[in-house]
């Protein structure tokens, strides 16, 4: 069996996701779509105390990039889709035909749980919904469902209107074409995508062999639960068996995964893994500043095993039990993770102010490291539309 030294292991997961090059050149049109389409698909997230998490993502590998590209991109030349894979998506359009199972899946998965947990009547919206649509062109949550009781508004209390356009949506009969403000607006899928699109839906079988071959792409080397995990349509047992098939056909092999702590972990890889010349390339060594929800750090146990960067995101923590912060961004260096910093952009005093930053164990913090810091706020900066950094008192911490 082929074992990769954990320095190796790190070399081919920071290549497979856009993190080993220099991060540089264009950041729109075809160069931002082929960027996501190397990635598979770009998390949405809301929280924006610097930038939102999709717009770090995509910044932190061409710093050129801005959110106006995104949107573009997505709302206008129609060459993304919103859906699901662990979370809200933008995914690239070539890919729809393969969330056919998902959506096929979300259907019946959905329907069951959601009526057990959401207030009741949104399936007798369904048609109402459509209709609005139909007639009225897109619309937001608050577009329906006039004189339906509204609830707190958080994601266990929507009117049966909204959750019927979210069903819809989840289930295919609707598409989102844009947000604003982060408020998804939604039109019907036979206004938003060609035929040829809609209907050239993989079977089953198909769907199982796309999402396995093209999650090992993105990720090197993975186990079969980590396939299954990568866009979230398929279960671990469905991945295991393409594992076990693909293995006998010899279309791939076993390989071990070293560890940060020296053990070698089982996983599958393509047969020509030995021979990848990202083996032997040292990734960029510009520091630069990660979101929560990278691709790289999305499965936190891998990046663990790998990195030993052990994070977890607090937003739901209460503030006396934080370990480090509310929104606290991982510092890349090389192919390691140096630290984590916690800062916010405040944009009524056109500053990004740092309020704390934890170098990691045995990461000494030093003239350089704050030389390149400061080089990598002055791009971000740029990206969260302000021109002035501060430092809290206090602000380098212990590592904890």
């Amino acid at each position: 069996m082929f074992i990769l030294s954990n320095q190796a292991a790190r070399r081919v997961f920071l290549d497979r996701h856009a993190l080993s090059e220099t991060p540089q050149g264009p950041a729109n049109g075809g160069a931002l779509l082929d960027l996501i389409e190397r990635l598979g698909f770009v998390q949405l997230d809301s929280i924006n105390t610097v930038a939102r998490a999709h717009d770090m993502i995509l910044f932190s590998r061409r710093p050129r990039y801005r959110p106006k590209a995104l949107k573009r991109l997505y709302e206008h030349d129609r060459g993304l889709f919103e859906h699901w894979t662990h979370d809200a998506a933008i995914v690239p359009l070539k890919f729809y035909p393969y969330w056919h199972l998902r959506r096929e899946r979300d259907a019946a998965r959905l329907r069951e749980k959601w009526s057990e947990w959401r207030r009741e009547g949104f399936e007798a919206k369904f048609q109402p919904v459509l209709d609005q649509i139909r007639d009225h062109g897109p619309c937001c949550s608050g577009d329906v469902g006039e004189g339906e009781k509204r609830g707190s508004g958080g994601w266990w209390d929507w009117h049966p209107s909204k959750t019927a356009l979210e069903y819809l949506w989840r289930s295919g009969a609707l598409q989102v074409v844009r947000r604003e403000g982060f408020q998804k607006y939604y039109d019907l899928t036979e206004r938003v995508l060609d035929r040829t699109t809609q209907g050239n839906a993989p079977d089953t079988e198909e769907s199982i062999d796309w999402c396995c071959r093209e999650a090992l792409d993105r990720l090197g080397s993975a186990t079969h639960g980590e396939l299954a995990a990568f866009w979230d349509h398929i279960s671990p047992a469905e991945a295991k068996a393409w594992c076990t098939a693909a293995l006998d056909q010899g279309r791939i092999i076993q390989v071990g995964i070293t560890g940060v702590d020296g053990s070698v972990r089982p996983a599958f890889a393509w047969p020509n893994l030995p021979d990848d010349p990202a083996l032997h390339i040292a990734p960029t060594s510009r520091l630069r500043v990660l979101s929560p929800f990278d691709p790289a750090l999305r499965d936190r146990k891998r990046a663990e095993r790998l990195f030993g960067f052990a994070y977890r995101i607090e937003i739901f923590v209460p503030e006396p039990k934080r370990t480090y912060g509310y929104y606290v961004f991982p510092l890349m260096e090389g192919d390691r993770l140096v630290g984590r910093i916690d800062m916010k952009a405040f944009r009524n005093e056109d500053t990004l102010r740092v309020r704390a930053l934890w170098p990691e164990h045995k990461v000494r913090w030093g003239k350089r490291r704050q030389a390149a810091l400061e080089v990598e706020l002055e791009r971000v900066k740029r990206l969260a539309g302000v021109t002035q950094t501060a430092f809290d008192d206090n602000w380098l911490r212990t590592p904890v």
